[in-house]
């Protein structure tokens, strides 16, 4: 059947790194394209809408919008541009004809960049690259010019990929240029690239329906609607359609509301043809890989390839003595609910039932994928407990193998000795270093086991005090070989319940950095701090101070109490060992051993210790 372009409509994706400016590239755009009214105060950031992505100051879920210029609607899908989230990536790939690589003056392209623009160029898309920042002083044009030339040496699947128009860009600043010598006026010259390079929806509205779910959301009137491209044919408010599943069952269901996008809202309309970007409703079957089409001829599209997941932990009930003190006390079951239905839209996710009812398995992407999960959850007020993250391994010709990532670290001379120290202990091989004669700065290249990541984030911001940039990108699996040399020291550990004292602080402090204050509620089996020594240490830190009559309890301890160290999610990620977890509430994390109480904790390190020697 004879394709039709339909030369009113573009489709773009926007690939960035992390902090090279994407998401404020869109916002410069919709500020340009007057989507707002004057006296609006937009802010900044405005695609970045959860509450996580203004915190994390990175993009997280993919996001529509569509912005009219000469009578061409330009729908544009930012996406994010962390590694960990490739299940968003790969979804927002499939729905675009293009995509607007967006790189830092400064920094050039970036190892999340290059993942995502292999993915991009692999599916066939025109690519427009839009060098950011040029307004910074540090900004390295021709470097950048030649590092992106490089890339595309490396990842182009066709020679034609090779010739790319380049806009130049300063976000902050609302301007873009096609020369460096044209004069900094406004967003326009981007608008038109985009328009004379990325080419329009090849599809025929006269065809049979086919529209490829890549997204869900949910309303509380409507129910599940599903969002994506009509690849062909045309959707009808209220026409019959069939839903066709993951194994190709077919389902008939009725088209309950039909939107397009406009601007940042979704539109109601009667139609939308071939090529558009729509969100229907209808039933709450929907799921993301599903086509939508037409009764007479049902035909589905490809599904969606996802990678498969590299980490995993264990999500269980809160079986602390606090449980359900800080919010909703989530059983088994209501746990289970809650990850199953976080499937529906995080299409990287697997979980698994376990051997333990009151466990599930779960497994992403990386350490952050599932950090995120973590935090939505808690901010729905459920409690629950996690575990350490690992690496997924599998066995191929009887070898068993592990995920491997392409470790890249920019910083000062003066950090490299002891990061070269710590990223010996966990197994990372040297690939390359390149120096940077402006500064006094050096990039380091590894191959590096993931299970070699998890915590080191954390270890580089505190070695490099902020000054550096660490990003990874995943390659081919090797062999499992080697153990990690880890660092953590011992816990110190509550051996009862109740509030820890001042006095008792005073003398446990000398050990080690404690975790919590006085007046801090406190159970058995609870880590209160890391000793500076290996092994664990068990305390009461409930233990007050005799009174007598010639002094208070207290006035000569209070001024003796160090600050304690208050970690967040992903620090207590990083810290927690294999027979560790962390009990998440609304209001804390609180960081205990598995077996809460310490005659049990020795019984099985003893019968694991028997057990080794047989």
């Amino acid at each position: 059947m004879k394709s039709i372009y339909k030369n009113n409509i573009r489709n773009i994706a926007i690939i960035a790194h992390v902090d090279h400016g994407k998401t404020t590239l869109v916002d410069s755009m919709l500020k340009f394209s007057n989507v707002f009214d004057p006296r609006d105060n937009p802010g900044q950031l405005i695609m970045d809408s959860n509450p996580q992505e203004r915190e994390r100051g990175i993009t997280i879920l993919a996001k529509h919008t569509s912005i009219n210029f000469n009578d061409v609607k330009i729908n544009i899908i930012d996406t994010p541009g962390h590694v960990d989230f490739s299940g968003e990536i790969q979804r927002t790939i499939n729905m675009a004809d293009g995509c607007l690589l967006v790189v830092d003056a400064f920094d050039g392209p970036m190892p999340q960049t290059r993942y995502v623009l292999a993915e991009a160029l692999k599916n066939g898309l025109h690519t427009v690259v839009v060098i950011n920042k040029i307004d910074r002083d540090s900004a390295n044009i021709s470097n950048t010019i030649e590092s992106i030339q490089d890339l595309f040496l490396d990842l182009a699947t066709e020679e034609k990929q090779l010739d790319f128009p380049i806009v130049y860009s300063s976000a902050v600043q609302g301007y873009s240029i096609k020369n460096l010598n044209d004069p900094k006026v406004d967003m326009k010259p981007l608008f038109e690239t985009i328009i004379e390079n990325i080419p329009p929806p090849n599809a025929n509205q006269n065809a049979n329906l086919q529209m490829l779910t890549t997204a869900l959301d949910y309303d509380n009137h409507l129910g599940s609607i599903a969002i994506g491209r009509v690849f062909n044919g045309t959707l009808h408010k209220s026409m019959h359609a069939t839903l066709i599943g993951q194994n190709n069952e077919v389902k008939e269901f009725q088209i309950d509301k039909l939107f397009t996008f406009s601007n940042l809202r979704r539109q109601e309309t009667d139609h939308v043809i071939a090529g558009d970007i729509a969100a229907i409703s209808g039933t709450n079957d929907f799921a993301i890989g599903d086509t939508i089409s037409s009764i007479d001829n049902p035909k589905p599209l490809n599904r969606i390839s996802i990678e498969k997941p590299t980490v995993k932990m264990t999500f269980g009930v809160n079986t602390s003595p606090f449980a359900g003190q800080d919010g909703k006390h989530a059983t088994s079951r209501i746990l289970w609910n809650r990850l199953v239905d976080e499937l529906k839209t995080n299409v990287s996710l697997k979980i698994e039932k376990t051997s333990h009812p009151d466990e599930f398995f779960v497994s992403g992407r990386g350490e952050l994928h599932l950090s995120v999960l973590i935090e939505n959850m808690r901010r729905e007020k459920l409690e629950f407990q996690v575990s350490k993250p690992n690496v997924i391994t599998h066995t191929k010709n009887n070898i068993l193998y592990e995920p491997y990532e392409l470790l890249t670290i920019d910083t000062k001379n003066e950090y490299i000795g002891p990061l070269t120290e710590e990223l010996s202990k966990r197994l990372a091989t040297l690939v390359d270093i390149k120096n940077d004669d402006n500064n006094d700065s050096i990039r380091h290249i590894y191959q590096i086991p993931t299970r070699g990541l998890i915590g080191l984030r954390n270890f580089f911001l505190r070695i490099t005090r902020g000054n550096g940039f660490m990003n990874t990108e995943i390659i081919e699996p090797k062999p499992l070989k080697g153990e990690l040399k880890t660092s953590r020291s011992g816990a110190i550990i509550s051996t009862e319940t109740g509030t820890a004292t001042a006095y008792s602080i005073r003398s446990i402090q000398e050990h080690g950095e404690l975790f919590i204050s006085p007046q801090t509620l406190v159970y058995e089996g609870m880590i209160i701090g890391k000793q500076n020594k290996p092994s664990d240490l068990n305390v009461n830190v409930c233990k007050e101070k005799k009174l007598t009559n010639q002094r208070s309890s207290t006035s000569d301890i209070v001024e003796h109490i160090n600050i304690h160290v208050e970690f967040s999610l992903d620090e207590s990620l990083s810290f927690i060992s294999n027979d560790e977890l962390i009990e998440v509430t609304p209001k804390v994390f609180r960081i205990r051993k598995k077996i809460l109480k310490s005659n049990q904790r020795e019984k099985e390190l003893k019968n694991k210790s028997k057990n080794s020697n047989f």
